[in-house]
């Protein structure tokens, strides 16, 4: 009688136990995949079709795309906002555009800083414009959420497919790189 309370006992607690190590080790497994990481040379470039997009119909300046990025060499980075346009003389950001990661804020109105001629990342009529928007600060190594918030920010499930003038800049990436000494 003991042994069968003693087994009964045994199995009420190893079987809990291992699936929930099972459960937190699948979903690791899946916020792992998500993570965007540090390149060598300490650029960190964060694609908009690689993030979490949330998308506001109602005030579409509030949509916003997130990413979970891991520094591994920390330092002050500048800040680019990668666009595709078909005017470069206007990006035709109706609001301003946030960036937050931690306590560092960014905001700015979008502007042709750069154009990146014969890039890769944009097809005829488009051509690719960095906007800057400022620097943040990463003053250890790990794991950071980097957050955007733009009428730009259109999630893969509500686009559009009409050509209208919101069409002729989309909003394409989010650049950091290290400011060196």
């Amino acid at each position: 009688m003991r042994r069968r309370i003693f087994a009964y006992f045994i199995g009420l607690v190893i079987i809990p136990v291992w699936s929930c190590g099972h459960q937190s080790s699948t979903k690791d497994l899946q916020v792992a995949e998500n993570r965007i990481l540090q390149q060598e040379d300490g650029i960190v470039s964060l694609k908009l079709d690689k993030a979490a997009c949330y998308s506001d119909l109602v005030n579409p300046s509030n949509n916003t795309a997130d990413w979970n990025v891991v520094f591994s060499k920390p330092g002050r980075f500048k800040v680019w906002l990668s666009s595709a346009t078909k005017d470069t003389s206007d990006l035709n950001y109706a609001n301003s555009v946030r960036i937050s990661l931690l306590d560092d804020q960014l905001e700015a109105n979008p502007a042709c800083d750069k154009i990146v001629r014969n890039s890769s990342d944009v097809h005829y009529p488009y051509f690719r414009a960095d906007s800057y928007m400022g620097s943040i600060n990463v003053s250890e190594p790990g794991e950071y959420n980097i957050q955007v918030i733009s009428e730009k920010v259109i999630a893969k499930n509500t686009e559009t497919h009409n050509t209208s003038l919101a069409d002729d800049t989309k909003l394409m990436s989010v650049i950091l790189t290290p400011i060196t000494r």
